[in-house]
């Protein structure tokens, strides 16, 4: 078996005649291949089967202490025997990767108040409360923990501690007077209204996967400081966002990345209180006291969305990620800096045709570190910071990659010139990883040359997932002479890659365990390979991407010969899922395959530009409202609504029912096509997952039923 991830090509034309007559029939009068009764997942001590991959532990970033000796890694198992996922905290020696594991059974979120304390926030009982977990180092172990006190909320999230200013700030939904001391009375008073009718008079109504109530989320701060050595939570909760009608973290997936504090000040980005939130992708960056006073905006106003708001260590200035486009959410990112004492904005990264996803200031405040996707890996890129310019405007500084593989998160530069972070790859889960000589790459960078990133050390200190591996081997290897059933995977965004990156939804290494060569095609509207590529895609989403799809799917064809053409498959989701309906209704494309597989995919690109969640996204990928002419156009000629008179090919088709970005009518419409045209059929619901199948159990069931497909048209059996 064989994985071949991350090819892009350009262009081809072919034919293909329809592999079943899309006729009125019964599906039972076709002659369809007959699907094996006893049908079960091939496991085995040398396969990773879709049960292996979900019980892998699941580590998330290192969390290093402010000294940089130790780090915090919290850790979720799965267990298939008891249904729950386990939670615990590894604390790691970072000079030896020797690691002590704290058992977490009510889970909750932890960080370091010093060198030698953890904080741990647990929900329990309708209380949510902070405990102190006193570490030692001789040897690595843990005393017992310690109540601080309990929030008067249960929703406190995104933690971040300032021990300068001995202040506690985090995320927590308020109602709109904004107090967190009255949430518990007033969510009495809402869960016993008499009724569960909704009512909106403006967008968003619903997001993601839940509809929006009278909460929205703040930023709270408190006092958190050690009295007589005992540690004392303050009674005297300040929301920097009252009165202000802003929310932050931006939903729905903004966490702890959305702000940042410093000793005076918090730092954050929030949507545009003057702009409707559906329509609009512009966030700006906001400066405010730790009292609530002198809030500041610091962006222009004009731009789109901004991410990863940070304070220097110096203090005198901030960064933060900014996108130009307003409605255009996968528009170029570039590094804006901020002079706090000359009120001064620049762009450090205008003429770098890359978009970071997240940045961090070096301990010296001289250097910015860049989490950026470049050709399909999510590196590490080191910036010199620019003396500031005398006015608004931009300066060029030159990006070093100081990593060149696999891909990066939670990336902390820590003392000594080092950092932290978590590094995962298509045959690796997250594991912890240590770069060294980070100072010699910053005298570079600051002398004006291009840093050497051999200079540099990276040492892996983790091994986490080594047990669940055992036996297992996920190297390419060889091809046999044998001829293997292929399955085509198609990405979703459009506007997203397929990364040298572990997942845990789309694996392609659980594909080919089961018997499939992979092929994994980064075609145009792809990240990580250029703007131009990523914006190819618009107002052109059944076009060149399809046919770098098919170009590239054709050069596999001709270079594996050990691919069966007979046995061959597509599967997709999001956008992958709309390519599959696409595919599936223009067969004179040829690319042949026996079966395909849509999760979540468009059907009726305008009936989804007017039922999906966030209309700035498809107003831009369209160029414009679903009734205005030309976009009505484009999308009507791109909408696979519109080739039902087409199908042929066997498809199971994936849906949920909390998903609001594609909402479900689309994969029933799909479905109820596909059976009254006699095309062999299945659908798949799952009506408490939203656009992601994230409960392990549900996992679990989509893998069967996906393979279950995939074995009864082209299996390797």
């Amino acid at each position: 078996m064989r994985i071949l991830p991350f090819l892009h090509m350009g262009f081809a034309t072919a034919a293909q005649v329809p592999l079943y007559s899309s006729s009125n029939s019964p599906a039972s009068a076709l002659q369809i291949p007959q699907m094996a009764v006893d049908f079960t997942l091939n496991e085995g001590p040398n396969v990773l089967s879709p049960k292996d991959m979900l019980t892998l532990p699941r580590p998330d970033v290192p969390l290093p202490n402010d000294i940089g000796d130790l780090a915090i890694i919290p850790i979720s198992t799965y267990s298939f025997q008891d249904r729950k996922s386990h939670k615990s905290l590894s604390v790691i020696a970072l000079s030896d990767g020797h690691t002590y594991d704290i058992p977490l059974p009510d889970g909750g979120d932890a960080f370091w108040l010093d060198s030698r304390t953890i904080a741990h926030v647990v929900t329990k009982d309708d209380t949510q409360s902070l405990y102190t977990i006193p570490i030692s180092t001789s040897p690595l172990s843990s005393d017992l923990s310690s109540h601080v006190g309990s929030f008067p909320i249960t929703t406190a999230s995104a933690f971040r501690y300032s021990p300068s200013a001995q202040r506690l700030v985090f995320s927590a939904y308020v109602y709109p007077d904004g107090l967190v001391e009255t949430v518990k009375e007033q969510d009495t008073v809402y869960d016993n209204r008499g009724n569960s009718g909704l009512v909106y008079d403006e967008t968003f109504e619903r997001q993601w996967d839940t509809w929006v109530g009278p909460k929205s989320k703040a930023l709270i701060g408190v006092s958190l400081a050690k009295v007589d050595a005992k540690w004392v939570l303050g009674e005297t909760y300040v929301n920097v966002l009252k009165g202000t009608g802003l929310s932050s973290p931006v939903e729905p997936f903004g966490e702890a990345d959305d702000y940042d504090i410093s000793q005076t000040h918090v730092i954050f980005t929030a949507k545009d209180p003057q702009l409707p939130k559906a329509t609009h992708t512009r966030q700006n960056i906001y400066l405010v006291a730790h009292d609530g006073n002198d809030l500041r905006q610091l962006t222009s106003g004009i731009q789109g969305a901004t991410h990863s708001p940070v304070f220097s260590p110096s203090g005198d200035k901030v960064a933060w990620l900014e996108l130009a486009i307003d409605g255009h959410e996968s528009d170029r990112a570039r590094v804006v800096i901020y002079d706090l004492k000359k009120s001064v904005r620049f762009t450090i990264t205008e003429d770098w045709d890359r978009s970071p996803d997240s940045i961090i200031f070096s301990p010296s405040s001289a250097i910015i570190y860049a989490t950026t996707g470049d050709h399909a890996r999510n590196k590490i890129f080191a910036l010199a910071v620019p003396p500031t310019p005398p006015s608004n405007s931009t300066r060029a500084t030159l990006p070093t990659a100081l990593t060149s593989s696999g891909s990066v998160s939670g990336f902390t530069p820590i003392p000594g010139g080092r950092a932290t972070f978590a590094l995962s790859s298509l045959t690796s889960p997250n594991e912890v990883y240590e770069l060294s000589g980070l100072d010699a790459a910053e005298r570079d960078l600051l002398a004006g040359r291009k840093a050497d990133a051999e200079a540099t050390t990276l040492n892996r200190l983790t091994s986490f997932s080594s047990a669940g591996f055992q036996g297992k081997d996920l190297s390419p290897g060889k091809i046999s002479g044998s001829k293997w059933p292929a399955v085509m995977l198609i990405h979703g965004g459009p506007e997203s890659a397929w990364f040298d990156q572990w997942s845990t939804r789309w694996n392609p290494n659980v594909f080919a365990s089961q018997g499939y060569m992979v092929v994994a095609i980064n075609p145009t509207g792809s990240t990580s390979f250029g703007q131009k590529l990523t914006d190819g895609i618009n107002k052109n989403w059944g076009g060149r991407p399809i046919q770098d799809l098919l170009m590239g799917w054709k050069y596999i064809l001709q270079e594996y010969p050990e691919i069966d053409q007979n046995r061959t498959a597509a599967a997709g989701a999001s956008y992958g899922g709309y390519a599959i309906n696409w595919i599936q209704g223009n067969p004179e494309l040829g690319f042949g395959f026996k079966a395909l597989v849509c999760h979540d995919g468009v059907f009726d690109t305008t009936y989804n530009s007017y039922a999906t969640d966030e209309l700035f996204f498809v107003n831009h990928e369209w160029g414009g409202r679903p009734w205005d002419p030309a976009s009505f156009e484009v999308a009507r000629k791109y909408s696979p609504a519109y080739t039902v008179a087409k199908w042929s090919t066997p498809q199971l088709t994936i849906h949920s029912s909390k998903d609001y970005r594609l909402p479900e009518g689309d994969g029933i419409a799909v479905f109820h096509a596909l059976q009254q045209l006699g095309v062999p059929s299945r659908l798949l619901i799952f009506p408490d997952e939203n656009h992601w199948v994230l409960n392990a159990g549900n996992s679990l069931k989509w893998h069967y039923e996906v393979f279950r497909w995939l074995d009864q048209f082209i299996g390797p059996s």
